[in-house]
């Protein structure tokens, strides 16, 4: 299905997509041509920064599984202090740190070629952070272990906020020893949520 604003060259090759907020506000943000890499559409990306309106200037965040980068391209269009983009892919992070320079937003944006649930599962002094943003490939299952893991990690701020993105039939609930959920929503196959931590109980 072709998404809003997305637009993938002839022939193949690499593709491009619109900000759709704040001072990018109608750049485009080209995407590397890497299998399996499913940019945030339009619609989606609006509601979810309608969700986080106020919580995003001067913002740090973090984009695990960051790919296209949309959604940390539009947090710092829109604001955020900066950005720490995890991908593992050399292909899609390479595209990542070209496509910030083309920007004009490298000072605030830096990629960082790891695996996200490596990386989350060794100690870090990289947060915290206010906005977390989520949305691994949906076949490989990672959704649910990467929030376990960020869940026990200090890399979140105290009133931080977490989007994540899981395939629609994912069985799988937002754990609710761990997440509360705010704002939840479906399209197509995705289903997508905003969490906050769950307050412990004394």
């Amino acid at each position: 299905m072709r998404q809003a604003g997305y637009q993938r060259r002839r022939g193949g090759g690499s593709g491009s997509l619109r900000v759709t907020g704040g001072t990018l506000r109608g750049r485009r943000l080209r995407v590397a041509d890497v299998g399996g890499l499913r940019p945030t559409p339009e619609r989606t990306r609006e509601t979810l920064f309608n969700w986080l309106r106020g919580r995003v200037e001067g913002a740090r965040v973090l984009d695990l599984f960051a790919g296209s980068g949309a959604l940390a391209v539009e947090a710092l269009s829109r604001g955020a202090a900066e950005a720490l983009l995890v991908e593992r892919d050399p292909r899609a992070a390479a595209a990542l740190r070209a496509a910030c320079a083309e920007l004009g937003i490298e000072r605030h944006a830096r990629v960082l070629r790891r695996d996200a649930l490596a990386w989350l599962a060794r100690p870090t002094d990289a947060g915290p952070f206010d906005l977390v943003f989520l949305d691994p490939p949906f076949a490989a299952g990672l959704a649910a272990p990467a929030l376990a893991a960020l869940a026990r990690s200090s890399l979140l701020a105290e009133d931080a906020r977490v989007y994540c993105e899981r395939a629609a039939a994912d069985e799988a609930p937002w754990d609710p020893s761990c997440w509360t959920v705010l704002r939840e929503t479906r399209s197509g196959d995705s289903l997508a949520a905003l969490l906050a931590r769950t307050p412990a109980t004394p």
